[in-house]
């Protein structure tokens, strides 16, 4: 039986929402009443657990189009996703923890320092002879030809953040299961390259929409119509920067294995479960008999059968689940916690003694420059699983012992 509740939107709009349980801040649920008016949506917006304010579209949204289809409702950080990574280790086997978290945060850069610019601590200084290798045969001559037709769309770190961490909440943690496996887990997506396009296409569509007079419920829900060269391009565009995403966390995740390997003297050969799946993204799908367009911000497809990984905070539980094909959410779930508060309200709510109290046994960053991510910031990750019980079946229950986060230039201070 389907949890939903519905909000309604006017003019015979409307959105199904999973939040039995959970807040949803008043700002965001206008922006959801918003997204549903435009005159492309299929069926209804749908609104995960997680939901909460966004850039031009809410967080936790799934917004299935014919017809058109809106940058800002994937957001600038195409390709964002989870990789998860079952490993042949105990904790025990870790040895010391806080020399661990150092040689991980050796092996893959993270954060950001210098606005982005050549030195920057997330970006490679040197770019490794086997990221170039990667680069040069699966993504330069599509970038290329990208970036030819577009040249707006054009980023400064390209093949420098492949492989690597970003700020904010992207993270590499590793942690336990109930019954003692080590699982690796980490979150990116497609770093400074798809920022660039996301913003580009987004200025793109509204353009476009100025340019023939349409009126928008927010600027931000910009949209490039089914038959445009600008919407082939962006779609080319979104579909680069997906796969780009992709490897970056492949590569994360085997610099990672390489790491421990080099800390331990324990060889792991390979993991014996690997799940990657992306939760800001764009897919074809058909749902209720017909082909649609599903943009997904900030939510994981849960058909039938699918495993997904669902984060709390940094101090909070991680899920692995299978979806159960719900189609009232169009086969998707939650993609996380979701914010309780802004970074801002965080960083003026809560001390660094909280954080270090909430973080207890958990080796990470304690102090200033990530209180904006300390756990108290997030949503109750148990309460976003119960309201979504009818969209996934929990597997198996993580909780992280390590963790690594990137900090941005004005986060230490």
């Amino acid at each position: 039986m389907s949890k939903f509740s519905i909000i309604d939107a006017g003019n015979g709009r409307f959105v199904k929402t999973w939040k039995d349980g959970v807040k949803f801040e008043d700002k965001a649920i206008e922006q959801l009443k918003n997204t549903s008016q435009l005159p492309f949506v299929f069926k209804y917006v749908a609104a995960m657990p997680d939901a909460h304010f966004g850039m031009g579209s809410t967080v936790g949204t799934v917004l299935p189009t014919k017809g058109a289809v809106v940058p800002a409702a994937v957001g600038v950080d195409i390709g964002c996703g989870m990789l998860a990574a079952k490993l042949p280790l105990v904790k025990a086997d870790l040895g010391d923890l806080h020399a661990l978290r150092l040689e991980i945060e050796k092996a893959v850069p993270a954060g950001r320092t210098n606005n982005g610019a050549k030195g920057d601590r997330g970006a490679w200084f040197n770019v490794p002879t086997d990221i170039s290798a990667i680069w040069d045969s699966a993504f330069a001559e599509r970038y290329a030809a990208i970036i030819e037709k577009n040249p707006g769309a054009k980023a400064h770190n390209t093949v420098a953040h492949l492989g690597t961490l970003g700020t904010g909440n992207h993270f590499i943690e590793l942690t336990e299961a109930e019954n003692g496996d080590v699982w690796l887990v980490l979150h990116s997506g497609s770093r400074g390259l798809g920022n660039k396009i996301g913003a580009y296409f987004t200025e793109v569509a509204q353009t476009l929409n100025d340019k023939f007079f349409i009126n928008l419920p927010d600027r931000n829900l910009a949209y490039l119509p089914v038959g445009t060269q600008e919407y082939n391009d962006y779609l080319e565009a979104v579909q680069f920067a997906q796969d780009f995403a992709l490897k970056n966390r492949e590569i994360m995740a085997e610099r990672v294995v390489s790491a421990i390997t080099g800390h331990t003297g324990q060889t792991i050969r390979h993991a014996h479960q690997v799940i990657n799946c992306h939760h800001n993204y764009i897919a074809k799908e058909n749902h209720f008999g017909e082909n649609v367009l599903v943009t997904r911000k900030g939510a994981v497809r849960a058909r039938l059968g699918d495993l997904g990984i669902i984060p709390g905070s940094m101090g909070a539980a991680t899920y692995i689940v299978e979806g159960l094909g719900n189609p009232d959410s169009f086969h998707t779930c939650s993609h996380g916690a979701g914010r309780a508060m802004s970074r801002t309200q965080a960083e003026k709510t809560f001390t660094v003694e909280d954080h270090v109290k909430a973080t207890e046994g958990v080796e990470c960053l304690k102090d200033k420059s990530v209180l904006d991510e300390t756990p108290g910031a997030y949503k109750d990750i148990n309460a976003v699983m119960e309201a979504q019980s009818d969209l996934v079946r929990p597997l198996v229950r993580l909780k992280q012992f390590l963790n690594v986060k990137g900090t941005s230039d004005n986060s230490r201070r």
